[in-house]
């Protein structure tokens, strides 16, 4: 078993978007667990699906009734709302073999930590808003998943529009709060889809445009850039 439930980067420049959050699971329905909720101790209900095995191991396993450290990939479906897919728990204390009972279940980052890398396609630093954009790898059958957007809340300067970020965040209710960024550099641009640049070069948050749905967890996908830059925002 893994150290830690969030994988370190294998490239300098690795789109993902993971996180854990700790909660009681309440499906929607209790026959049928893919579809439900994250409750926390705050009373945050927070909209979630279950994916892979994770199905088998909640049904063969875990209490539902008790809270438990959900692993979990970010969406913005709607405007100010997190959605979450649940891809695993951690919980080495129940489900590693050999450890002693009581064994530690926290992470040095603490519950509510997320880890987003991607491009950053809009900043608005009078109202702290950000939207970066993390693009998936071809599925096995060679399809191209739709790249997505996460809506997030911080200060970042427009100077560092078009670049790759890391971002360190904190879920807030339904919003992901930036507490450190690190800028690995710019991104070459593709083109312009409207054929002029737009002032600033950014683009509208996803819920001004409808949102985009993404096709299934990230995985891991290197790209090009250059130049490195580390810097803490205002609290």
């Amino acid at each position: 078993m893994r150290q830690h439930p969030i994988p370190p980067v294998t490239e300098p420049n690795q789109y993902r978007a993971i996180g854990v959050v700790r909660g009681i699971y309440v499906p929607a329905e209790p026959e049928a667990l893919t579809r439900g909720l994250i409750r926390t101790a705050a009373g945050d209900e927070i909209e979630a699906v279950v994916l892979g095995r994770l199905l088998t191991l909640m049904r063969r396993h875990l209490d539902l009734s008790e809270p438990h450290l959900w692993v979990v990939y970010p969406r913005c479906r709607e405007q100010d709302r997190l959605h979450l897919q649940m891809v695993g728990v951690w919980e080495p204390s129940t489900l590693s073999a050999g450890e002693p009972e009581g064994a530690e279940d926290a992470l040095p980052e603490g519950d509510d930590y997320f880890s987003v890398r991607g491009e950053l396609i809009f900043t608005r630093p009078e109202t702290g808003d950000l939207v970066v954009k993390v693009r998936q790898q071809p599925r096995a059958d060679g399809t191209r998943p739709v790249p997505f957007k996460l809506q997030l809340k911080g200060t970042i300067p427009l100077e560092h529009l078009r670049h790759f970020v890391a971002l360190d965040l904190r879920r807030q209710g339904q919003q992901l709060v930036l507490e450190s960024i690190e800028v690995l550099g710019p991104l070459a641009q593709r083109g312009n889809r409207g054929g002029k640049g737009r002032r600033g070069g950014s683009e509208r948050p996803a819920g001004e445009r409808g949102g985009e749905r993404s096709g299934g967890p990230e995985r891991p996908r290197p790209v090009r850039g250059h130049g490195k830059a580390v810097s803490r925002p205002g609290r």
